[in-house]
């Protein structure tokens, strides 16, 4: 009898370690299967990493931090416990606290490692303690399921908070979302682990909804990188786009861009019958500046001249480099008494300012033309009547404004400086 219950013993224990080997080759084949799909993701940012644009860095290290880690989780019971839970658990942490960081910088916001570390290191004694001093996997996954949760929960916020404007909202939407989809996931396995009634042992990951759990955070931890370089190439395009509208050195609107927004308000103009002026400016003796300065002087007059004047103008209001040093302004809402007082205003703040440098220190002036759009007027005509009253105004003397008032004969109204 007594060799009969021996060997009911005996299979209870092999049944035990044959669903434990079971249950480890279940968990190990998710986690090795989201290693390589973020491995693929490294690879993919580290192929961005030359963009510069900000975040990637963070999120290619995220990467490597799962790749890194899941291994080692997958090596339970061949190695350490302490390697395969508290290092593998930290370095997994610390991954999501990369990725957050990542979301953090792509929108110019503070990246709080300070807190983030902190966090990690009292999630690392944590780790400890639900080991060795009380072994329970159900807290130990309810304190990581915590910090996913709430990490992912901070990313889709500071992403969805912090977008920037003019920017294809569907990139962070589906990055927030995702990151949200994880944060419910491992908060609904953390509750559900904890909520086991069984022994803490590696059997409590072969149930059915662990093993659905893991399997979505598989799919999404991955598909959260991926959205995150969606948002990359966008930023890219914006910062092409940036780049082919501005001019690389004043900032100002490029001349093709300048002509498009004046196209566009002059249809607005049309539409509602709002005013629409436009001002043309040239920085007189230009050459002169660059003689005595050289060309490094120059081209820090024309960029502290072009951020003067984008201080002093309105929202709404578009500068643009027309070349050289010739600069149009476009000031939509605004009949030619009001383009008079801001050409006025813009003319004697530039004789006043003085610039300094390793140059030395240059004073500048600069001459104005003036026109008011007419109806059924094209772009190309208001210009010329605006670049007519500016070369009156520098064969006048230069250092003055003045408008032009063509209503059928070729006329100039002066307008004093």
């Amino acid at each position: 009898m007594n060799q009969v219950f021996a060997g009911a013993a005996d299979y209870n224990r092999y049944s035990t370690t044959q669903s434990g080997s079971q249950s480890m080759l279940t968990l190990a084949s998710i986690l090795t299967t989201t290693a390589l799909l973020s491995l693929a993701m490294a690879i993919v940012l580290g192929s961005l990493l030359r963009s510069n644009v900000a975040g990637v860095q963070e999120w290619f290290a995220s990467n490597l931090m799962v790749v890194i880690s899941l291994p080692l989780l997958a090596l339970r019971d061949l190695i350490p416990d302490f390697i395969s839970i508290v290092i593998a658990n930290s370095v997994l942490a610390l991954a999501a606290a990369y990725y957050y960081v990542g979301c953090a910088r792509f929108v110019g916001r503070p990246s709080r490692w300070g807190l983030l570390i902190t966090t990690i290191a009292v999630l690392a004694v944590g780790l400890v303690i639900w080991r060795y001093a009380v072994n329970s996997i159900p807290v130990r996954v309810l304190i990581m399921t915590t910090f996913f949760t709430l990490v992912c929960i901070s990313a889709a916020v500071v992403l969805l908070r912090h977008r920037p404007p003019h920017r294809n909202p569907y990139n962070y939407w589906f990055a927030a979302c995702l990151a949200l989809i994880f944060a419910v996931c491992q908060l609904t396995r953390g509750i559900y682990f904890i909520t086991l009634d069984q022994p803490s042992n590696t059997m409590m990951f072969d149930t059915f909804w662990n093993i659905v759990l893991m399997v979505i955070g598989a799919v999404t931890l991955p598909t959260m990188t991926m959205a995150a370089v969606m948002l990359t190439h966008d930023a890219m395009l914006a910062n092409l786009e940036d780049a082919a509208n501005h001019d690389h050195l004043t900032e100002a609107l490029s001349r093709k861009r300048l002509e498009a927004v004046a196209r566009e308000q002059i249809l607005r103009a049309g539409k509602f019958g709002r005013p629409l002026s436009l001002l043309i400016i040239d920085l007189d003796h230009f050459k002169r500046i660059n003689d005595t300065f050289g060309h490094a002087g120059g081209d820090e007059v024309l960029r502290e001249f072009a951020r003067m004047t984008r201080a002093s103008l309105r929202d709404g209001d578009a500068l643009g480099r027309l070349g050289g040093e010739e600069f149009g302004i476009l000031l939509p809402n605004t009949d030619t008494a009001g383009a008079l007082a801001i050409a006025r205003r813009l003319r004697e703040d530039s004789e006043r300012h003085l610039i300094s440098g390793t140059f030395g220190e240059c004073h500048y002036s600069i001459s104005i033309g003036i026109a008011t759009w007419r109806e059924g007027e094209s772009f190309d005509r208001l210009s010329i009547r605006a670049d007519r009253a500016l070369y009156t105004a520098k064969n006048a003397g230069r250092n003055r404004v003045l408008v032009d008032e063509h209503a059928g004969a070729d006329s100039l109204a002066p307008a004093a400086a």
